[in-house]
């Protein structure tokens, strides 16, 4: 629940939301389905529902042949095409070159996510290990550290972008052209 707006917590309510949870909530009304909401963390999710533990799994999963030697996936539903996020305050980066020559900068990132690898072989060098990359358990954890200034740039795709520049106006801004694209999809 830390995906704007593919599924976030309420404010109000805490209940998981989002575009994500619409879907599949008119998914099982029309197949006369009831959905059993269970939230798990990000690294532990697909080989969960690969061992049948969930029957699908959502979160803004990124369709690759990787994952598919693990579970089927669904049509895609987004193409997601992945922006710099930036404090609005931000003035040493314009594009993903200023980023990589200037080494006191830093990514937050999720492990084993799209805009982790993006990261790791967009921006940087394709070393996973690079400490310039730093690690949350969430991916709204690192947007978090971002705005608290422990990190200085995240990957997103832009819908998120959109979410969290209207969630805290005049907090954030992207910087610089697409770094790439992915396609979302619901695992089975």
């Amino acid at each position: 629940n830390a995906y704007t707006p593919l599924n976030f917590a309420d404010p109000a309510t805490g209940e998981g939301i989002g575009w994500e949870y619409d879907a599949m909530n008119e998914i099982a009304r029309r197949l006369n389905a009831t959905v059993d909401w269970n939230l798990s963390s990000w690294d532990v999710m697909i080989q969960a529902v690969h061992d049948g533990q969930y029957d699908v799994g959502m979160d803004g999963i990124t369709i690759n042949d990787e994952r598919r030697q693990q579970v089927d996936f669904s049509d895609a539903y987004m193409t997601s095409q992945q922006y710099m996020l930036v404090r609005a305050d931000e003035a040493r980066i314009a594009s993903k070159d200023d980023f990589m020559a200037n080494t006191d900068l830093l990514i937050g990132a999720q492990a084993g996510t799209s805009n982790f690898y993006a990261a790791v072989y967009d921006v940087l060098d394709g070393d996973e290990a690079n400490p310039r990359i730093k690690l949350f358990d969430t991916f709204g954890a690192s947007v978090q550290a971002l705005k608290a200034g422990d990190v200085d740039m995240v990957l997103m795709d832009q819908a998120s972008i959109d979410g969290y520049i209207a969630a805290d106006p005049g907090v954030f801004k992207t910087v610089g052209d697409p770094i790439g694209s992915d396609e979302f999809g619901f695992i089975f």
